[in-house]
């Protein structure tokens, strides 16, 4: 069973076994029939009323996540009224890499590409991120696509570089100087090994349930990465800048001010092997940078507290 990371807790316990699905559920699912050619471009999208039946929530859920794919550009016409309608320009123009390839939101741009990258006989994704919150959304397209039958990789090798436990984070960090580690750091290593332990629970269940030779593997760094980098089958490197912004939470009952950044919002960059000599180099680049870290100032990463 595919543990979704949405419903994992800060502290790594499950939710509710059947929560109600979030407007980004709905629209991940839409998304994915409107790519997969079963919803067509130009094409009337069934009723608010019957989707809201289909994937049992209110109807206000549904509207939400067609809001989402129209700011995607993926639909036109969302109203309370009439049924939506796919794009009728869906694609044309639209480079995912390459030179041509506009940048997208991490939300929008990285499952797809992963999605992508599974259907290889040897998947590989390198990933450099601050919590792996985004690639455990990303990863998911990928694990649907071989839970229902479409892709079948027979190995998979996954390799996750994350900010160590004790080091003193660039961010998160509360505008106002905290005692000791602080609620903010806390929360984010809870998020951290959360995250990782879903991820890695996800891709080792394939051993399980499709006989794919998976090995996932996590190192710490010794920095707070300023920017995020996933590296797909050594064709294709997707990069963000991580930008900053100052704003109230509340944790563990305390309103606090932070410094911190919206990664899964974080504009994505492609780069293709074989899409000339600029993506070229930065795909090769990004390999030799990452595995350097690999394989000297990172440290064994273990997922608690």
């Amino acid at each position: 069973m595919v543990v979704d990371p949405k419903h994992a807790s800060a502290n790594g316990r499950k939710r509710s076994q059947r929560p109600q699905k979030s407007p980004q559920e709905v629209a991940d699912e839409l998304r994915a029939r409107i790519r997969s050619g079963a919803l067509r471009a130009g094409q009337r999208m069934p009723t608010q009323a019957r989707l809201a039946d289909e994937f049992g929530v209110e109807r206000g859920v549904v509207r939400q996540a067609l809001y989402v794919l129209q700011e995607e550009h993926l639909l036109t016409n969302v109203s309370k009224g009439s049924p939506a309608t796919v794009a009728p320009d869906l694609g044309v123009g639209r480079a995912l890499t390459g030179p041509g390839a506009v940048p997208q939101p991490t939300t929008v741009a990285l499952g797809p590409r992963i999605a992508s990258a599974f259907a290889a006989p040897h998947v590989e994704i390198d990933a450099l991120c601050l919590t792996s919150v985004s690639l455990n959304l990303a990863i998911g397209e990928g694990l649907r696509e071989i839970h229902a039958g479409r892709l079948n990789p027979a190995k998979v090798d996954v390799r996750v570089l994350l900010p160590g436990r004790d080091i003193d984070l660039a961010f998160p960090v509360p505008v106002e100087a905290h005692d000791g580690d602080g609620p903010v750091h806390e929360r984010w290593l809870a998020q951290r090994n959360a995250q990782g332990q879903v991820l890695r629970h996800n891709l080792l269940a394939l051993r399980a349930t499709h006989g794919i030779d998976v090995h996932v593997s996590f190192r710490a760094l010794p920095f707070t990465p300023p920017v995020k980098l996933y590296l797909l089958n050594g064709t294709e490197a997707l990069f963000a800048y991580y930008t900053l912004t100052r704003r109230k939470e509340e944790i563990d009952h305390e309103h606090l001010e932070l410094y911190d950044s919206e990664g899964t919002q974080s504009m994505l960059f492609a780069f293709e092997q074989g899409a000339g000599l600029r993506d070229t180099t930065f795909v090769e680049q990004s390999h030799l940078w990452f595995n350097a870290l690999w394989e000297t100032i990172s440290s064994e990463l273990a997922l608690t507290n």
